[in-house]
């Protein structure tokens, strides 16, 4: 990595005398990337557009229109104990015979041995095509896996009973998605040697409702149980109004969420945000919308401007406006699958262009 690259990507080791762990600093200074969903149903132009706009960091692209399987929570689904796919719903059967498919997964996940539950060509077509491109210089590569809650909200048993209220395959399908995880890093590594694994978890913003009784302690521990093993950086993408300590109290140092519509929530909570920076923890910043309405009526210059108030809201709170900035990424504010290709384009034209306002007004433009 040049010099010029570390201006803006950092990853350092810092270990204390006698320590036995390695703190990873990331100082992203505000380059941009993205969630993942794409509306494209061609894997190889999803590819290039990406490419074009977040040459940085690009993210490999999902493609729920291009096949069923490539939907949010069938896509990770793969290889799952007692999975049936009945034309386009999934479930666990819970009274078929499971002890052998969990003795598999466990042992698999007991000997960190990923390739069992690698995502097919079927499954991932944008994420085989992203591997097979040039990423020139980029300072890392993203990748995303739905998240334990979501999927286990999302995908129920044969009565339709969520998966999550059942002790046993919510463990399994923490570790199920850990080694869907495992694999993707170890894919991606081959591309850069820095990665970042994000979490979708879009049920987190239902936590608390009536709707959805999960302990704080369930939530972490799944989430911890799903990142662990992972090398490089991991992340959480919310794009909901979250309990925001909780989520920071987790294994992940960058927490992704929708400023755009739900930044000042974030802001109430100054000390845990405070603590989470200390650590070496990165806020990623979903501040360009993500609707079609929204994205041609706005402009960088104006979504930059509600970059600045949001963190000038943090800083008057205590946090050093500096680290706020070091400690940045830019992002839409959520997936862009559900609007048309046009309007995906300019959400990540408008990404790149709120970055390099963000930077320049930093004196860090490249």
């Amino acid at each position: 990595m040049t010099a010029e690259h570390s201006r803006y990507l950092l990853w350092n080791s810092l270990t204390g005398e006698g320590a036995k762990r390695t703190d990873k600093t990331f100082k992203p200074g505000g380059l941009p990337t993205a969630i993942g969903g794409m509306p494209h149903t061609d894997p190889a132009e999803a590819c290039s557009i990406v490419l074009a706009h977040l040459p940085d960091i690009p993210v490999w692209p999902q493609l729920p229109h291009q096949s069923f399987l490539e939907s949010m929570y069938t896509q990770f689904s793969e290889g799952f104990p007692g999975l049936i796919r009945k034309g386009e719903r999934i479930y666990v059967d819970r009274s078929a015979d499971l002890l052998q498919p969990l003795e598999r997964l466990y042992t698999a996940y007991m000997n960190d041995d990923p390739d069992r539950y690698a995502m097919s060509p079927e499954y991932a077509a944008g994420f085989h095509r992203f591997l097979s491109r040039e990423l020139g210089s980029a300072f890392a590569v993203k990748g995303q896996v739905t998240g334990p809650i979501s999927f286990g909200l999302m995908v129920t048993d044969q009565d339709r009973r969520p998966i999550l209220y059942d002790d046993t395959l919510a463990d399994a399908l923490a570790k199920h998605l850990a080694l869907k995880a495992r694999w993707q890093e170890r894919e991606l590594s081959r591309l850069s040697p820095n990665t970042i694994v994000f979490l979708d978890e879009p049920y987190l913003a239902s936590l608390g409702s009536a709707f959805v009784a999960v302990s704080a302690d369930t939530v972490v521990g799944l989430i911890d149980e799903t990142l662990s093993g992972l090398r490089g950086l991991k992340g959480i993408h919310c794009c909901g109004n979250a309990d925001w300590p909780v989520l920071m109290n987790t294994a992940i140092d960058i927490l992704s969420f929708d400023a755009y519509n739900y930044g000042e929530s974030l802001t109430l909570y100054p000390a845990e945000i405070k603590a989470f920076l200390d650590r070496g923890g990165v806020l990623s910043w979903g501040i360009v919308p993500s609707d079609e309405a929204s994205l041609f009526d706005e402009t960088a210059s104006k979504l930059l401007g509600r970059l600045e108030k949001l963190m000038g809201l943090l800083s008057d709170g205590g946090i050093s406006y500096d680290i706020l900035c070091e400690q940045s990424l830019i992002t839409p504010s959520c997936g862009l699958a559900s609007i048309s290709p046009r309007s995906a384009e300019r959400a990540l034209e408008l990404t790149a262009e709120v970055s390099r306002e963000f930077r320049r007004s930093q004196g860090g433009e490249r």
